[in-house]
């Protein structure tokens, strides 16, 4: 049973404590480069999330976090090499015969734009492009999915079960505060999926998680790890944060959460695919990506600023990732607009000055835009699941006292405190400007 959420002992987090939640370190740090914060967790398995493991944080060398490390390595590459690497890649597997010979997931956005446009019309490859369809399409969203199909390329866009989709979401953000997370699923496991069905051994995702934190030996490889899109037989899947079996029990069936499920090792058809990062080959930016999605294809950035950041083009094709960010910033106290200023400092674009100005600014905005809809979205119809799952949430309506309850019991102590005198949650670190120089300063602590 997923229970109404509790009203929280706020006076709780005006004490000393012991054990910060996920695992994260007690002493909340930031880049002294890029500004992201030490409490950032690096990409998971996402269909072993079961909300109950800890988090591996970004790692913090001498201040500097892994994602810089991994920026000043990038730029003593050879880039022509990569070049000639990728070039003998697509050599390899060029089909002349009509067939695809690659796979490029993606929604059609910046990022996917470049990579699948790139590999046609440069490298003279035969893309299948897929599609994970997003929760809730933006008008401008849906606009540049249907330009990234203009430009010439072929396209499955796969839409999951609307009410199956839907409440895997609601479990995710009751269980997890992670609204974001069966999409995640569906679509890191579609492109495998889809590249089986269709007999395609290579399948082309974009820049490496490890441009973002993941661990630096990440990036070495231009291989996407086979344990985020395959599974052995006796691997614990969870969706939402629900295991298998809990959904089967609900009257869920197999069938209607095939989508999500990762493919078998055990799969003849699978065992040829291979999985590449294009960053691996190209030297990934992510401003140049949105300036060639806009000369060749014509992309449209967001006609607004996006909720909790300065940005116009990251990430604007799903309503629901305005919530994706805020969730993040009140479980581990960093935004979207910090996320943003930390890659965008890290590419030269601007200043570390710029960056904090930009996360004092905007970071942990309240995403009223879609509040809405969103909340629409995520309340169950009785009408439209059986009464065994309608049953299961003590609250099937979702609401924004609903949400700031949730809010308030994914809080860790160790990174925010409840102001009494103004009654408001603070966070207990943040970045300050030193006024004698004129400069930023890392970080300053409370505790």
């Amino acid at each position: 049973m997923i229970p109404y959420p509790t009203k929280i002992d706020k006076n709780s987090f005006l004490r000393d404590f012991d054990k910060p939640k996920y695992g994260l370190p007690k002493k909340v740090l930031f880049c002294k480069k890029c500004l992201i914060s030490n409490q950032r967790p690096n990409s998971t398995v996402e269909f072993k999330n079961d909300g109950i493991k800890d988090k591996e944080p970004i790692n913090f060398t001498d201040g500097i976090c892994d994602a810089c490390i991994a920026t000043e390595k990038k730029n003593k590459i050879n880039w022509e090499q990569r070049e000639l690497e990728l070039i003998d890649l697509c050599d390899k597997y060029r089909k002349t015969d009509g067939e695809y010979d690659c796979l490029v997931p993606g929604s059609g956005g910046k990022d996917s734009f470049m990579q699948a446009h790139i590999l046609k019309y440069k490298y003279k490859m035969n893309p299948l492009t897929v599609t994970w369809a997003p929760h809730i399409y933006t008008d401008w969203g849906r606009r540049n999915h249907q330009r990234w199909i203009d430009s010439g390329l072929d396209n499955i866009l796969f839409t999951p079960n609307s009410r199956i989709h839907r409440l895997l979401t609601r479990f995710a953000v009751d269980k997890l505060f992670h609204p974001f997370q069966p999409f995640i699923i569906g679509q890191k496991n579609l492109g495998p999926q889809l590249a089986s069905l269709y007999n395609i051994d290579l399948v082309f995702y974009g820049e490496n998680e490890a441009e973002y934190g993941n661990p630096l030996g990440d990036n070495d490889s231009a291989f996407r790890d086979k344990s985020f899109y395959t599974r052995s037989e006796d691997d614990s899947i969870f969706l939402g944060g629900m295991p298998l079996d809990e959904l089967y029990s609900l009257g869920i069936s197999k069938n209607e959460l095939k989508p999500y499920l990762p493919i078998k090792v055990s799969n003849n058809s699978s065992k040829n695919i291979q999985v590449h990062y294009l960053g691996y080959y190209l030297k990934w930016h992510p401003q140049g990506a949105y300036y060639y999605s806009v000369e060749n294809g014509g992309f449209e950035s967001s006609p607004e600023r996006t909720a909790g950041t300065y940005s116009v083009y990251n990430s604007i094709d799903d309503k629901i990732d305005d919530f994706h960010y805020h969730t993040t910033y009140i479980k581990f106290g960093y935004g979207r607009a910090t996320e943003d200023a930390a890659q965008e400092i890290r590419s030269g674009d601007i200043t570390r000055s710029e960056g904090m100005m930009l996360i004092k600014k905007y970071d942990g905005e309240y995403p009223s835009r879609w509040a809405d809809e969103i909340f629409e979205y995520l309340s169950l119809k009785k009408d439209e699941y059986p009464k065994k799952i309608y049953d299961f949430f003590e609250s099937p309506t979702f609401n924004s006292e609903y949400y700031e309850l949730l809010c308030d019991n994914f809080r860790s102590p160790h990174i925010w405190e409840w102001n009494i005198n103004e009654e408001k949650w603070v966070l207990r670190e943040k970045l300050l400007e030193n006024n004698e120089n004129g400069d930023f300063i890392s970080w300053e602590g409370n505790n």
